[in-house]
């Protein structure tokens, strides 16, 4: 690992980052950054274009896979950080095998049907794993409304908890990277032994 100034407690840490978006791609380069030394990053989608704006892609990846860019990305950052890349679209059973050797997952995904999914395989799969998860980061209103709220024992919930994203309630960058940052940052504090929000 590059002796920067990080926990040497990070780096032999394992975080499963499921959706490379928005709040994923943004969550994976602070964790390289604090140097967690191994991620897993899941999504079968592509960078596109539109996406942009909010996302740590650039215009010259677009149209390639977001585990793949994302991966160059980091490890622009960090040569030598471990990654796992899984690009696919999962199911109940093939997430549990894909991020079990985490310590801690976060999840970065939009559709609620595959949060749902998601809260219920770690609830029913994965006893040993915290989760961090996303809900309300759309619109204008204040970043001061975005907090981290602890649900159950291992699940934490970032967000201002009411802001669904619509016409009148875009992403923006600023509110996108503030709800990350409090992802990334709970996923360290718990991987580092701290598990209030």
């Amino acid at each position: 690992m590059p002796e920067w100034d990080t926990d040497p407690r990070l780096a032999d840490k394992r975080v499963a980052i499921i959706g490379c978006g928005g709040l994923g791609s943004n969550v994976a380069e602070m964790l390289v950054r604090a140097g967690v030394g191994h991620l897993v990053l899941i999504d079968f989608d592509t960078v596109c274009e539109s996406n942009l704006n909010r996302q740590a892609f650039f215009a010259d990846q677009v149209g390639m896979l977001k585990t793949d860019a994302l991966a160059v990305n980091l490890r622009r950052i960090r040569p030598d950080v471990d990654l796992t890349l899984v690009p696919e679209r999962l199911t109940t059973s093939t997430l549990v095998a894909a991020i079990s050797d985490a310590e801690v997952a976060v999840e970065a995904v939009d559709a609620a049907d595959t949060k749902a999914m998601i809260t219920a395989a770690f609830m029913d799969h994965l006893p040993g794993m915290s989760l961090v998860t996303a809900s309300g980061i759309a619109g204008l209103g204040s970043a001061n409304l975005i907090v981290t709220e602890r649900l159950a024992e291992r699940l934490y919930l970032v967000g201002d908890l009411t802001s669904s994203v619509c016409a009148s309630l875009p992403l923006y960058a600023s509110r996108v990277m503030v709800a990350a940052a409090a992802q990334a940052h709970m996923a360290l504090r718990l991987l580092l032994g701290e598990d209030e929000p």
